[in-house]
């Protein structure tokens, strides 16, 4: 069965489907379920506009950390081991909680239906640590809000970060702490109909013996798989109690990353060596997505779309892929195959990310719709090294997009390998680009925009390399 806390009391949950989303659980829409836990509101049901949000409590030693999380696209065997807030839960009988007065003090508030999921993004930057608070504005960016306006809202949050948390969940944190690590069990078990392993040994002899299994990190993408194409999982394998695949480790010539280690977790640690890497994150999806997401997800989604797979690729990045005992490590550009489809074998899956540690000029640059929040029309991940002359020595460049599949462009390196970078190179290399690229026409962008940008992309490259300002060349 999954345990876990809602609020400040113990639930155990052995009747209602592992591919049950939290929405429908806390709203009584759920066979097993008899909460009726309706403030929590069902928006997009895509993990977008943040009207679902909730605060999950995760133990760390004895202390308690609360990040946001969509509802509407979270399946309920992640909350095991875990506490689960709504907004029913916040204030105290008629006091209310100090995020909501805050709200009602700068009226911000209107029609009321985001307000939910607004006062439980403001709920978790109010507990975050100091020393690494994120602004205000990220922090609200995964909320949608159509009539009351942000100037209100900003307001309220700048009045909270001025205050320390007192509320009874900070004053509670080491009982709640306790409680949530005595739901740990040593060894994996069966919950609902899904495996939750609790080791990497555990996890690799499950999938070897069920190939068919689907593997739920994250769940930003597999959610959607229920609540956008109604499909139904029985049979999942739940990885967030391996502690193994969230670790992250520094070693003298490779940053290795565990498969689960979520977005908002790696990013300080791509800031200190690929802080264009890390500036990219702040823009894939929202905060509630970037607190659950992980990176091993995104590269085994295999998204054509997907916003760091160009840039591992840009970094010469390699994965280790397991089954059962066996470990095989693989360069990221073999593993890609065609639309969908990778060299990943049944019974295998990603358990690391190996990024080398070399000198790297990388730039990342994402073209979208919205600047925030959204998926990407165009990424490119450039990444040339040039030696003291001028000349290119190395150059890695990799594009999502354009093809079925996050791509390299190789004609387009082995035009530069060796050049400076110079208009001449430049030309020869945009014409590289649009030989060997075909992208689609969709929704997002013609196939004709999506070439034009790729060859502005590379040069506006060569112009910050140079410490130029950008000029756009329009080709014929």
């Amino acid at each position: 069965m999954i345990n876990f806390l809602l609020n400040d009391k113990p639930v155990e949950v052995n009747e209602t489907a592992s591919d049950t989303t939290v929405l429908d659980y806390l709203r009584g829409n759920a066979s097993g379920s008899q909460q009726r836990k309706t403030g929590t509101k069902e928006g997009c049901c895509s993990g977008d506009c943040g009207a679902c949000t909730v605060a999950v409590g995760e133990p760390e030693g004895d202390q308690v950390r609360y990040r946001t999380m969509n509802a509407c696209i979270a399946l309920m065997p992640s909350l095991h081991g875990k506490q689960l807030l709504t907004v029913e839960d916040l204030a105290e009988g008629e006091q209310l909680h100090p995020v909501q007065q805050a709200l009602v003090d700068h009226h911000a508030s209107q029609c009321g239906f985001c307000t939910p999921g607004i006062v439980m993004s403001l709920f978790a930057l109010h507990h975050e640590n100091p020393e690494s608070k994120p602004d205000v504005l990220e922090a609200l960016g995964g909320n949608l809000c159509r009539c009351t306006g942000y100037r209100p809202l900003v307001d309220a949050a700048r009045e909270l970060a001025e205050k320390k948390p007192s509320d009874v969940y900070h004053q509670n944190r080491t009982t709640i702490a306790n409680q949530l690590n005595a739901m740990k069990v040593d060894e994996g078990f069966l919950a609902n109909g899904s495996f939750i392993p609790d080791s990497e040994d555990e996890l690799a002899e499950y999938l070897e013996a069920n190939p068919d299994a689907r593997l739920l990190a994250g769940g930003t993408d597999l959610g959607l798989e229920i609540t956008q194409q109604l499909k139904r999982l029985k049979k999942l394998v739940v990885v967030g109690q391996v502690n193994d695949l969230q670790t992250i480790e520094q070693h003298d010539n490779e940053l290795v990353l565990g498969a689960g280690a979520t977005y908002r977790n790696i990013e300080p640690v791509l800031q200190g060596h690929f802080p264009e890497f890390a500036q990219m994150l702040k823009r894939l999806g929202s905060q509630q997505v970037r607190n659950q997401g992980t990176l091993g997800g995104n590269i085994g989604n295999a998204s054509p779309i997907g916003d760091t797979p160009p840039v591992l690729l840009a970094l010469d990045a390699s994965i280790d892929c397991r089954k059962g005992k066996r470990i095989r490590n693989l360069p990221l550009n073999k593993f890609f195959l065609d639309y969908k489809k990778t060299d990943l074998q049944e019974g295998e899956y990603i358990s690391r990310i190996r990024i080398p540690l070399k000198p790297h000029d990388l730039k990342v640059y994402k073209l979208s719709k919205r600047y925030g929040d959204d998926i990407s029309t165009v990424l490119a991940a450039i990444n040339l090294v040039t030696d003291d002359d001028g000349i290119v020595v190395s150059a890695r460049i990799a594009f999502g997009g354009m093809a079925a599949i996050p791509r390299r462009a190789l004609r387009c390196e082995q035009i530069l390998q060796g050049q400076t970078l110079d208009e001449a190179t430049l030309a020869r290399a945009q014409a590289a680009l649009e030989e060997e690229f075909q992208p689609m026409t969709d929704v997002r962008a013609s196939s004709e925009y999506r070439i034009q940008a790729a060859c502005n992309l590379l040069e506006r490259y060569f112009r910050e390399s140079a410490g130029q300002n950008m000029r756009i060349i329009y080709h014929a």
